[in-house]
């Protein structure tokens, strides 16, 4: 798929917006959720091979936390949501209005929290995606994977195709104002052949 890698400027705009309005979504819904006002931001969107994600996302030997779900529907594929050890650990804190757990294990409610995090954020994306292309996507259930960023995005974990695949990354800035603070994390996209296709037609490019 030569031609993701010659997008024109303004059409990863429009999939930028695309990504900023499920964060616009997501962002009321965690802040309601936490009770703290909480504002993402989408700062980059790129595009690559699977095996070259964990070098966007840091270190390939650091610990992270991924939320993977399957995209049904009229699209199909798998997202994942992936954040950096320090911001799950965060996050699961924020959800549970509690400190974090001491150690090196999250405990099982915040790997829950997190599931809840990562299940609020992919499906706003994921409405985000359905509604500029006037389709029906459905989410499956969240899954939790915590383990070593090169670990959790090899082929054979995710069950999905060749390390040459071409993967939407998506920055995600969380913003915290009452605490001042900035975190990150990334939402990946990864459509299937036929699924790929259909997001190129959407922004006339296929």
């Amino acid at each position: 798929m030569q031609e993701l890698l010659t997008l024109r400027p303004v059409q990863l705009d429009a999939l930028r917006e695309v990504a900023n309005i499920g964060a616009g979504h997501a962002a009321t819904a965690l802040s309601q959720m936490t009770a703290q006002t909480i504002m993402i931001s989408v700062p980059t969107i790129n595009i690559a091979a699977l095996d070259e994600i964990p070098t966007h996302v840091g270190d390939p030997a650091e610990a992270v936390a991924a939320v993977l779900m399957e995209m049904r529907g009229d699209l199909a594929g798998r997202t994942l949501l992936v954040f950096p050890r320090p911001t799950a650990v965060r996050l699961a804190s924020l959800m549970l209005s509690r400190p974090p757990s001491e150690g090196d294990r999250m405990s099982a409610l915040e790997e829950s929290a997190i599931k809840e995090a990562g299940n609020i954020l992919s499906a706003a994306y994921m409405n985000a995606l359905s509604e500029f292309m006037g389709i029906t996507l459905l989410p499956s259930p969240p899954s939790l994977a915590i383990d070593m960023a090169q670990a959790v995005l090899t082929t054979a974990y995710l069950q999905f195709g060749a390390d040459k695949d071409m993967v939407f990354c998506v920055e995600t800035e969380f913003v915290m104002h009452d605490a001042g603070e900035r975190l990150r994390g990334f939402f990946l996209l990864l459509p299937e052949l036929a699924s790929l296709r259909a997001i190129l037609r959407a922004v006339r490019l296929d």
